[in-house]
């Protein structure tokens, strides 16, 4: 992918009884690295929607209390892409975390914030080496 401007992403950390939900990417940019449910914002849509949406189609899950944490400057110089992901933090509804689109995710799983697996990918290694926190209030 040769952009020639950035893109905008939205990543959701989906808080449940004290884990945060991430699942491992597959078959596209980033693959076998794990990442908050999220994706790139469309036209016309706002950052919240976008997350929200992205977050049930993802992974089955649906959300309450989303709240905006932050952004992360993510540039890979390798794939030569540009992206500005907008975090947020939300906290489990209902559905359990499953996968909805197999060509793009080979799980989902809960972990502790001081436990992540590794590799993170890039927005989200961005965002938890930052001071955001999805666990603190703003």
């Amino acid at each position: 992918m040769n952009e020639q401007f950035p893109r905008i992403g939205v990543g959701v950390y989906v808080i449940k009884n004290g884990k945060v939900l991430l699942g491992r990417r597959k078959n596209s940019h980033g693959a076998g690295t794990w990442s908050s449910p999220g994706g790139k914002l469309e036209l016309k849509e706002t950052p919240l929607d976008c997350g929200v949406r992205e977050t049930l189609e993802e992974a089955g899950v649906e959300v309450q209390n989303v709240r905006f944490l932050g952004f992360t400057n993510d540039l890979d110089t390798e794939d030569n892409t540009h992206w500005i992901t907008l975090a947020y933090s939300a906290d489990w509804k209902a559905g359990e975390a499953r996968i909805m689109e197999p060509d793009k995710c080979s799980e989902w799983s809960w972990f502790a914030w001081d436990n992540l697996p590794e590799p993170l990918y890039l927005s989200t290694r961005n965002f938890v080496n930052s001071a955001y926190n999805p666990f603190n209030e703003i």
